[in-house]
């Protein structure tokens, strides 16, 4: 076990500190997020969906009716990666995909029934997070703004 300060003492001095593995930030953005996805997956399970489905189906419950392109920009991930997705979840019968009658490249979302009906299931879920993690709603708060911030900044075009 380490002696080390998790805080004070973490920041690099010395130009070899930055090399530490306890020093990246992208190594605790990426092991915290692993472990919060792992957290989810039995929920989730009980619900039918993956992680990704969960991710484009809280969209869909909040803004039904939206494009692939507009969902996959809303979720940072790719068009093309969005199509497997939203084929398995119009499978399952959570969704409708649909072509825009006024713009036939535009693929249009809907929910299903069973896809609203869904949501009232769904609800269980981020409490249970909440309580996996071990934040309180202020520290949960105040990640959630650090994050908006650190992403803003990393998606702003190059100067």
């Amino acid at each position: 076990m380490s002696s080390r300060k998790p805080t004070a003492e973490v920041a690099p001095v010395l130009p070899e500190d930055w090399l530490r593995l306890d020093a990246q930030l992208c190594f605790r953005l990426y092991a915290a997020s692993r472990s919060l996805t792992r957290c989810y997956q039995p929920l989730l399970d009980a619900l039918g969906l993956t992680y990704p489905q969960y991710l484009a189906m809280l969209v869909l419950w909040q803004q039904e009716g939206q494009t692939v392109s507009e969902l996959s920009d809303r979720l940072k991930l790719d068009p093309s990666t969005m199509t497997p997705l939203l084929k398995r979840l119009e499978s399952a019968g959570w969704i409708t995909r649909e072509r825009r009658k006024h713009n036939e490249r535009e693929v249009e979302i809907a929910l299903t029934d069973a896809g609203r009906d869904l949501k009232a299931r769904a609800l269980a879920v981020p409490p249970a997070i909440m309580s996996a993690t071990g934040l309180s709603i202020p520290e949960a708060e105040v990640l959630r703004e650090l994050l908006d911030k650190l992403m803003l900044q990393l998606d702003k075009p190059a100067a």
